[in-house]
């Protein structure tokens, strides 16, 4: 039954999966100039944002960027905002440092899939992008899986230099929901409490009063 909510998942429409005109017209995306305050500093992430090239940027987001608007938009290391349209991004990498000197794989994703199934509580997610690549990571069950203009969630690999990941909607081919994980895990306490149990008719161990 998992598996039938993933296309509910991808095939859910609405206006922020659709680029603005301006956004369509700039091409790589729109520079707006701005100062960047403490106060902006201190609520943005740093990120590494890849397109469909393999090229990819390095700037700060915050955490609810891309939730509810049409176009990514994200502060780079220049000051400078850039707003680009999601057809054109692949993924967004929330990252610990953003490297110096290092070009071909900044994001540091050594492993894209699980080699062992997932501890934490979530959906374990199976997805394979427009371009063919493959991606598995872990989601929170709850009301972003059908709202926002793509999905977040942990990767296998979270010591790697990427701790979460946001994968427009427009970039995921196929998806797949492989495990919801924890749900038995929470249920367990409850069972295993004494108030719980099922009360015996005849404790072992009770003496005989009959006599």
């Amino acid at each position: 039954m998992l598996h039938r909510i993933c296309g509910f998942f991808l095939s859910r429409h609405s206006p922020c999966l659709h680029p603005t005109d301006e956004s369509a017209a700039a091409g790589a995306g729109t520079e707006v100039f701005v100062r960047q305050s403490r106060a902006m500093a201190s609520i943005r992430k740093p990120v590494i944002v890849r397109n469909f090239s393999q090229d990819w940027f390095a700037g700060y987001a915050g955490a609810g960027f891309g939730q509810d608007a049409a176009e990514l938009e994200i502060l780079d290391l220049t000051g400078k905002v850039l707003r680009i349209g999601w057809e054109q991004v692949k993924w967004v990498c929330y990252v610990r440092d953003i490297p110096d000197g290092e070009q071909a794989n900044p994001e540091r994703l050594l492993r894209k899939r699980f080699a062992i199934r997932p501890r934490t509580a979530g959906l374990w997610l199976r997805m394979t992008l427009t371009d063919g690549e493959e991606l598995e990571g872990l989601a929170a069950n709850d009301r972003s899986l059908v709202e926002g203009a793509g999905l977040m969630m942990t990767p296998p690999d979270t010591r790697s230099n990427t701790q979460r990941m946001y994968v427009p909607r427009q970039a995921i081919q196929t998806l797949e929901v492989v495990s919801l994980i924890g749900a038995a895990g929470r249920k367990q306490p409850f069972a295993s409490s004494p108030r719980a149990r099922q009360p015996e008719l005849f404790p072992v161990g009770e003496p005989d009063t009959s006599t």
